[in-house]
């Protein structure tokens, strides 16, 4: 296990969107916290995150049904009718809406020290505004991948880890030899290249995603969603390093 803390690259401008986008995220998963029992806190996943089926327009009722038999499986001291009467948002818009959301404790601090170590240089190089984009797409290529590749699926992804992944391949194409300081096994750290560092991550993504395809069922996981985000994150800072590349000055 390796865990990126911290890079030696410095930011240039005061990122308030990275810092935005990680206080949105806390609160939203204090509130889900504070919900009485798993059965609310699953209703709050239920409407706000992806599910594929939902996405591509399954049936509903069929989709709730599913997640009661679930958590009714893993609760059986619970009863999780409640379930049934979750109105689910549009798909679409759940793209956006799910990467707010978190499982638990560590799925949270996991995904917001990534994007705490990374996005503030990714938000300097492209500023503010182009930066929400940037952010937008990475999340939009994430979900839809995941989707794509599991279109049946009635389990609830949620989650920024696929938004923070485009963070993470834009990182990869502007920044590839900055420094990332990073703790080994909770032992010791070491300094090493971003381009070691996130493609090594990349890396354990799509051999992690390409093992899952033997049990699609098995839940855990959105390996796809990762990929797609890292991909999107990716090919969108090597366009725009592109063009700069190509813009001429005028008299």
């Amino acid at each position: 296990m390796f865990i990126p803390y911290r890079d030696d690259n410095p930011s240039i401008l005061v990122p308030y969107v990275t810092y935005g986008i990680l206080a949105v995220n806390v609160l939203v998963f204090l509130y889900q916290m504070l919900m009485p029992g798993p059965i609310a806190q699953h209703a709050f996943a239920l409407r706000y995150g992806i599910i594929p089926a939902h996405l591509w327009g399954g049936d509903t009722l069929s989709i709730l049904a599913y997640n009661q038999e679930l958590l009714s499986e893993i609760y059986i001291h619970l009863n999780a009718s409640s379930l049934m009467d979750v109105q689910l948002l549009p798909g679409a818009l759940t793209i956006i809406t799910s990467t707010f959301l978190h499982d638990d404790l560590p799925h949270i601090i996991g995904n917001m020290v990534f994007l705490y170590v990374f996005a503030d240089n990714i938000e300097g190089a492209l500023g503010h505004r182009q930066f929400v984009l940037f952010y937008l797409l990475a999340a939009l290529a994430s979900g839809l991948l995941q989707a794509a590749v599991l279109p049946e699926s009635q389990v609830v992804v949620i989650g920024a880890s696929g938004a923070i992944a485009g963070v993470l391949g834009g990182y990869l194409v502007r920044y590839p030899k900055a420094r990332v300081h990073v703790l080994v096994f909770f032992i010791t750290t070491i300094r090493l290249p971003a381009v070691v560092v996130l493609g090594l991550w990349f890396l354990i993504q799509a051999i992690s995603g390409l093992g899952s395809l033997s049990d699609p069922a098995s839940g855990g996981v959105a390996w796809f969603g990762h990929i797609g985000g890292f991909l999107a994150g990716f090919s969108y800072m090597g366009i725009t390093r592109l063009g700069r590349k190509f813009t001429f000055k005028h008299d």
